[in-house]
């Protein structure tokens, strides 16, 4: 493997829709933990019901707006039956339950009892829910080369869900900066702070949690969706270490920051690859197998993000004074 293809292969991932999906699960999680100080750890759960909820609607003939409406709207429910028992309570308790719960999604979705609904272990293919979203496209049916990369316009990883994807993290990214700005905002991070002192000024801290835990829930069920769109839906690529990889970046790009989440997917997923890549070309077969580049990359890159943590631990963007991490 020469280098232009390490390098062209290397910097793909800058554009991927996979390092927009994580960025938007990433901004989420930015809403719950950056801004309002709430642990959840099972960010994957909001992915994956975003993910089936678009899927089986467009699967029974729904249109896109009614399926994007029904990854929403099972966002919210979710947030609701996590929030309520657990708002009230300390943060280890919503941390709990939402790694339990996400796990709890994981298995129904792969359960034979639910094949016909949402195709067991096995998953529901791409050409079952992504017809309407290609259709869409204004974009001409063959493949364009833009700079250093060549993919097709329409199908699967194509351009057409590239610029859908990245149009969706520009916006969340613009909400978000709005949001911050806001009282709102200030009232979330005044909760993330003190939650007792925003409390003492009447305010009802349980439900701007709630309404927290809401909206970014909402994000991470778009990042599923933009997940599976150049794959199936399969249970078992949304599992726990979908939630490391955002926390990951969260913490990589900066918390309490607007575009902290957006530099960390991009930095992780390009550092991941290079990192890949390189070791490809460079070491042969017969010394080490593809599986154990894989294992071996994610070591290399760990112990960055462990050096990271050590020298500065807000992030790249991130400011110490700003974020108080045992909030």
């Amino acid at each position: 493997m020469d280098l232009m293809t390490v390098i062209t292969n290397t910097l793909g991932e800058l554009i991927a829709p996979t390092t927009a999906a994580y960025a938007l699960a990433a901004i989420g999680l930015n809403i719950h933990f950056g801004m309002t100080g709430l642990m959840n750890m099972g960010q994957a759960g909001f992915m994956l019901l975003g993910a089936y909820g678009f899927a089986i609607v467009q699967m029974m003939g729904g249109n896109l707006f009614a399926s994007l409406c029904a990854a929403i709207a099972l966002a919210v429910i979710y947030a609701l039956l996590l929030g309520i028992p657990t708002l009230k309570l300390g943060p280890d308790y919503l941390a709990m339950v939402t790694l339990a719960a996400a796990e709890i999604i994981r298995i129904i979705g792969r359960s034979t009892a639910m094949t016909k609904l949402t195709g067991g272990s096995a998953g529901i293919s791409p050409q079952d829910f992504t017809t309407q979203f290609e259709s869409l496209s204004p974009l001409p049916n063959e493949s364009t080369t833009v700079l250093l990369w060549t993919y097709s316009n329409n199908i699967a990883d194509s351009w057409w869900l590239r610029i859908v994807a990245w149009a969706l993290v520009a916006i969340a990214a613009l909400l978000c900066w709005r949001w911050f700005h806001s009282p709102w905002g200030r009232v979330l991070k005044g909760i993330r702070e003190d939650e007792n002192a925003i409390r003492s000024l009447g305010k009802n801290v349980t439900v701007y949690k709630m309404q927290a835990l809401i909206l970014g829930g909402i994000f991470g069920a778009l990042g599923g969706i933009v997940f599976v769109l150049p794959r199936s839906v399969q249970p078992d690529s949304l599992g726990r270490a979908v939630t490391f990889y955002a926390w990951t970046i969260l913490l990589l790009g900066g918390a309490a920051t607007i575009f902290g989440p957006i530099i960390g997917s991009c930095l992780l997923w390009v550092l991941l690859t290079f990192v890949k890549e390189l070791m490809r070309g460079a070491i042969p077969d017969t010394v080490i197998s593809s599986n154990q580049v894989e294992s071996l990359g994610w070591v290399i890159v760990g112990v960055a993000l462990m050096c990271l943590v050590i020298f500065r631990p807000q992030g790249i963007l991130g400011d110490r004074k700003e974020l108080a991490f045992n909030a």
